[in-house]
């Protein structure tokens, strides 16, 4: 019989909630050493951020990458202590940083202080207004292409994340995406819909971010991971830190590939995901890729003890 080999999946920007690792927090000190080497690398208490908001500045770029990283990490340590290994890890978009830093390819500080950066170079790198992104439901990614290249008339837009077989997000000029919307609606797509974000991510008007990140990245130690991570630019295997560095450059102004991701790793045998930080994002849209896969998620104390029941 194959042994069946667990992934940790790790959530982007879009997951974050008020109250998220206060209860993980407050009941294992592992979680606590967390969000204090967090705050300490900050300078501030991004703690108090995560367990009681504002949500108005929980939802700061800025803000929110660090605070997501924080207690994904802080979840992975918990079920780390209860025996809970990861076969291979991965992540979406920021994700991928939390899943390095539970392989051993960063230290959490600098990872920390790294994705505060990289919120800001990316809320920097277009004036709010000027670009926009937009889920397309029920729409091939060779039919996204075509709307794109047709919409963008001089402008850019195109796929950022490529999430499940029936959804994608496409992102550029808000003109572009606003007539891209209305080609794919015209094309057949179920749904096209702007999404309410700060930012028009993993598209070419992100490359003065790319830029500025790719500095601060040849400045930062990076080790290669310790578990080996499926990467959104490739979706392919990483053992190295030189593969780990160069595919964090270059993720920033490139689409997330999340579908052959989690095909990479059902090839490479991972059966079950367990999805570790806030929301169920992306336990969803696993069930959507594969209906075979197993798919649970630890956030809190009850899904923690959901997760380790199915695991025992």
């Amino acid at each position: 019989m194959i042994q069946s080999k667990t992934a940790f999946l790790f959530p982007g920007q879009g997951s974050q909630v008020p109250g998220m690792g206060r209860e993980l927090a407050e009941s294992f000190a592992s979680a606590r050493a967390v969000f204090e080497e967090a705050d300490a690398a900050l300078g501030f208490p991004l703690s108090k951020l995560c367990f009681e908001g504002p949500a108005e500045e929980l939802q700061l770029t800025a803000n929110t990458q660090p605070a997501i990283l924080a207690v994904s990490v802080a979840t992975a340590r918990v079920l780390e202590e209860k025996g809970v290994q990861a076969d291979f890890v991965a992540g979406h978009s920021l994700g991928e940083y939390s899943a390095l830093v539970v392989a051993g390819s960063f230290e959490l500080s600098d990872a920390v202080r790294l994705v505060r950066k990289r919120g800001q170079y990316m809320q920097d790198a277009v004036p709010v207004g000027v670009g926009a992104m937009a889920a397309l439901l029920g729409i091939t990614p060779e039919a996204a292409d075509e709307v794109c290249r047709e919409a963008a008339q001089g402008e850019v837009v195109s796929p950022a994340n490529f999430n499940s077989p029936g959804q994608l997000v496409i992102a550029g000029h808000k003109p572009a995406v606003e007539r891209a919307v209305e080609l794919a609606k015209s094309r057949g797509a179920k749904r096209a819909m702007m999404l309410n974000v700060s930012a028009p991510f993993h598209c070419a008007l992100m490359k003065p971010a790319a830029e500025h990140l790719a500095k601060d990245l040849d400045e930062v130690e990076i080790r290669g991971p310790g578990i080996p991570l499926v990467n959104n630019v490739d979706a392919q295997v990483v053992r190295t830190a030189a593969a780990v560095r160069e595919g964090l450059k270059r993720q920033v102004a490139s689409p997330v590939r999340w579908v052959d991701s989690i095909r990479t790793l059902a090839a490479n045998g991972c059966n079950r995901f367990v999805e570790v930080g806030p929301g169920k994002v992306l336990a969803g849209l696993v069930r959507q890729i594969d209906r075979n896969l197993e798919c649970l998620n630890v956030e809190d104390a009850s899904s923690l003890n959901e997760t380790l029941k199915r695991l025992e």
